[in-house]
Formats: C-alpha cells, sequence, structure tokens
C-alpha cells in the first residue's frame, strides 16, 4: 500500500448561519448551522464540518472587509502561492517593501563572458528571488524563522 498527500488547492468557502440543503455531485446534503460550505475546484458544492474542514484547509485569503494584508500563511502555503505566480512576504522582517516570488528563465554571464542558462534536473530553471530594498537577490536561502513563521502574507 502507498501512502499519499493531498494536493494543496485553493477553495472558497463560508460558514453558514443556518440549516440548508446542499445539491451535491453525490446528492442532497444537509448543512447545519457553523458548517462550511465549500466550493470544489469544479463550482461544486459541499458542505463540511467545522473540525474537519479546520484540520484539511488552512486560510489563504480572507475576503471580509476587516481583513488585513497578513492572513498568518505558513511557508508551505507562501511556497505554493509563489508557484502559481504570486508574491509573498512576512510580518516579521524588518524592511518594507521586500518580497519573495518565483525566478524563472535564470542566466548568468561566467567570468569569461559566457551566458549560461541555470538548469537542475529537479528544480528546472527556477529559483526563489528575494527583492529588497537593494536589489534582487536569486536563491533565496530561508532561515529556520522563515521556515518555521505564520506570518506570511500574500503581496499584491
Amino acid at each position: 500500500m502507498a501512502k499519499y498527500v493531498k494536493k494543496p488547492v485553493v477553495i472558497e468557502a463560508y460558514q453558514t448561519d443556518k440549516e440548508m440543503i446542499i445539491r451535491t455531485l453525490e446528492g442532497d446534503m444537509k448543512a447545519s448551522v457553523g458548517d462550511y460550505i465549500i466550493t470544489g475546484v469544479h463550482g461544486e458544492l459541499y458542505p463540511c464540518k467545522p473540525d474537519i474542514f479546520e484540520e484539511t484547509y488552512e486560510l489563504v485569503e480572507a475576503n471580509t472587509p476587516e481583513a488585513t494584508p497578513n492572513t498568518c500563511l505558513s511557508f508551505g502555503v507562501a511556497l505554493q502561492v509563489l508557484k502559481k505566480g504570486g508574491r509573498c512576504a512576512r510580518e516579521g522582517w524588518n524592511g518594507k517593501g521586500q518580497y519573495i516570488e518565483l525566478a524563472r528563465n535564470i542566466s548568468y554571464v561566467t567570468s569569461d563572458n559566457k551566458v549560461v542558462n541555470a538548469m537542475h534536473k529537479n528544480i528546472g530553471n527556477c529559483a526563489i528571488a528575494f527583492v529588497g530594498t537593494s536589489g534582487t537577490q536569486i536563491g533565496l536561502l530561508a532561515s529556520q524563522a522563515d521556515m518555521l513563521s505564520n506570518d506570511w502574507y500574500i503581496v499584491y
């Protein structure tokens, strides 16, 4: 028997304040007060109990008037955002205007003026770029604090 990990997929959901019947792909299901109503990757709806929802999903982006840019993301979720073309930063970083993004099609010039297109058999031709107040640095080496912090947010 093999082991699998669930692919990171961004879904939309809201918590219901009333009982309702949800038409799902598997038939009609009852949603109770406090259940989450999830919109799946193909637009399908289904209810989810709060305890299961909280074990399965992590907030990526709040959609409320009181939401702030800091949505308390983990480094793992920040990496998924980068892979989809987004930018992320940490609330705990000292400099303002700093963020990371995925740099693609990386090349460099050698000391004898040859252009080398970087390529790695496992990651291809990309790396994490740190964009800061002094410029851009290719190949972020995330610190222990960066990897273990939950203060990442999406930069728009």
